[in-house]
């Protein structure tokens, strides 16, 4: 269940909880009332009893003394149903305080199996990569093994094999060119002296590059390893010495 449901559901039930309370708040006032009201009575009959305790008959007095028991039997009764008030309310707000910790231990284990799920996709999409990774990593050195024998063989077809990763009349995009090669096997290779270099490095073309976003960068294009960087970073982008000259201006 979503976050979102938990707390409609919940606001739903206490909908009625204010108007429950204040309905036992005014009961419970309501008591005090009447109970003082009885006090004042009781302190009437006390004082008219001890002021003509010796002109009042027998009969009177006692008809005195019940009053004033009847009136503490009224003022417990209200003291009672006061207390019952009391616990009810109570009772009200513990139950949806009760609730609300459910929902947020349901909601908590929730997210905890949802962050276990996630974590174990992760993982498997993480082995599949790593299963990618050396299955290309294999195709690579195949490959490099044989453009290593047939330099050994030496013969004129073979020496065109080892072409430069770009010719020189069609750069336009380095990074657009070109997958996810090693500077190593690059560097490996033989290089055209008429194939242009980039980069801080001075070498040819290969992997992702980036391009400087300062229009008048000497260079334009750079490796993204050379330069620090794993991803196409957001917004523009400028190399380390264009980022220099901005600074200094």
């Amino acid at each position: 269940m979503a976050a979102g449901m938990y707390l409609e559901h919940y606001l739903d039930s206490i909908e009625n909880l204010p108007f429950e309370l204040q309905r036992n708040f005014n009961l419970m006032r309501d008591l005090d009332q009447r109970t003082e009201d009885l006090k004042g009575q009781i302190d009437s009959l006390a004082k008219e009893y001890t002021a003509n305790a010796r002109t009042l008959s027998s009969e009177q007095k006692l008809s005195i003394l019940r009053q004033i028991q009847q009136s503490y039997s009224k003022c417990k009764e209200f003291g009672d149903d006061k207390v019952q008030l009391a616990m009810q309310t109570y009772e009200m707000v513990d139950k949806h305080i009760r609730r609300l910790d459910t929902d947020l231990a349901r909601f908590e284990a929730d997210l905890k199996e949802k962050q276990i799920e996630s974590t174990d996709y992760d993982s498997t999409s993480s082995k599949g990569k790593k299963g990618d990774t050396r299955q290309k990593e294999k195709k690579s050195a195949k490959t490099r093994s044989k453009v290593k024998s047939s330099d050994e063989d030496g013969s004129p077809k073979s020496a065109q094999k080892k072409v430069k990763l770009l010719q020189p009349g069609e750069f336009n995009s380095p990074s657009s060119n070109f997958g996810n090669v090693h500077p190593s096997d690059v560097l490996d290779m033989p290089v055209d002296p008429n194939e242009p270099t980039y980069c801080l490095c001075h070498q040819v073309s290969y992997g992702e590059m980036i391009g400087c976003d300062n229009t008048d960068c000497s260079i334009e294009w750079f490796h993204f390893a050379c330069v620090g960087l794993t991803t196409k970073p957001r917004g523009k982008w400028y190399c380390p010495r264009c980022s220099q000259d901005r600074k200094r201006k």
